[in-house]
């Protein structure tokens, strides 16, 4: 009888055993799933994140992946410069030659150095290790160099549509710097001055020819050229249709001057950028210019090159840009 009964609770042991082990299997199945659900969870946070903090900019030279808020900026580009200036990000290097007067605070030794407009330092390039560089038409050829050190993208302004391509620019940096509020602000102001000339540019009859002097040579500009939004985007009929459009402009004489006999003469001097000898209002002071209409009605409007030549396509420089040339007319 002892014998049976021990029996029975040996049986009953080895069923509460084997019922302890399947609970423990459950639970650590149970443990398992909730692991790989969090996992897999996490990955796609991880992958949202990604997402995040990283766009593609489509530009003139090619696609490129770019971080959002990029910690060390290069940038090449001077228009950039004055956007991201307004917009209160920093930088982290710069082109130091030829800073023009409104951004000299970038001569400072808390930027570094990053060579001229027209010649990079890649030595200090790479010693630097910019998460992005921004660069525009004097750098384009050494756009892929540039590329192999860190994301790269033009930022050049279009000549051919400047307003549409201006705004673009700036919003693609909103983008980039989270800052879009900010930009379309920024965009208004420039738009509300440039709706104000066009409101004067109806009101007049009045031609314009657009020059640019360089020690002593004068080369002139229309639609579609490095200045010509003047007549494109501001609305001023050209003294001359048929300029060539080209990026040094079309050389021409002061008797081409006379002939055309411009109601506004826009000048702007590359030897106040570059140094030289002659100064633009040396170079056009003559009998053929001072007897055009321009000339005889106080029209002959010198632009500040610092804008004009140096940076433009930036938010203050276009904003500058377009307010020199209202005050110029209604002057």
């Amino acid at each position: 009888m002892k014998n049976f009964i021990f029996f029975l609770s040996f049986i009953a042991m080895l069923a509460f055993i084997t019922a302890c082990g399947a609970d423990n299997e459950s639970g650590a199945e149970t443990t398992e799933d909730q692991n790989q659900s969090e996992e897999s969870a996490s990955a796609d946070t991880d992958s949202s994140d990604a997402e995040d903090t990283e766009i593609v900019v489509n530009h003139e030279l090619g696609e490129t992946t770019v971080p959002v808020n990029p910690e060390k900026v290069v940038v090449f580009d001077y228009g950039v410069l004055e956007t991201l200036k307004e917009l209160d990000i920093d930088v982290a290097g710069v082109p130091q030659s030829n800073l023009p007067p409104h951004l000299e605070q970038y001569e400072s030794d808390e930027y570094t150095n990053v060579g001229g407009l027209k010649e990079p330092d890649f030595e200090a390039l790479a010693i630097l290790d910019p998460d992005l560089i921004i660069i525009s038409g004097r750098q384009g050829e050494m756009y892929d160099e540039l590329s192999e050190l860190a994301p790269t993208i033009f930022m050049g302004v279009d000549t051919a549509d400047y307003m549409t391509s201006f705004e673009s620019n700036v919003e693609i940096l909103g983008q980039i710097f989270n800052k879009e509020d900010e930009v379309q602000a920024k965009i208004a102001e420039v738009e509300d001055v440039v709706n104000d000339v066009e409101e004067t540019t109806k009101e007049t009859d009045g031609k314009a020819l657009i020059v640019l002097t360089n020690d002593g040579s004068v080369s002139a500009y229309g639609a579609g050229s490095r200045f010509g939004w003047i007549h494109d985007e501001l609305g001023l009929p050209q003294a001359d249709e048929n300029i060539e459009v080209a990026t040094h402009g079309q050389n021409v004489s002061f008797e081409y001057i006379a002939e055309k006999n411009p109601d506004y003469l826009f000048v702007i001097d590359r030897n106040a950028i570059v140094g030289g000898e002659d100064s633009a209002q040396k170079t056009l002071d003559n009998d053929l210019v001072n007897g055009t209409n321009a000339a005889k009605n106080d029209k002959v409007i010198y632009l500040d090159p610092n804008f004009w030549y140096i940076s433009g396509g930036g938010t203050e420089s276009v904003r500058e840009m377009v307010t020199e040339v209202r005050d110029g007319i209604q002057e």
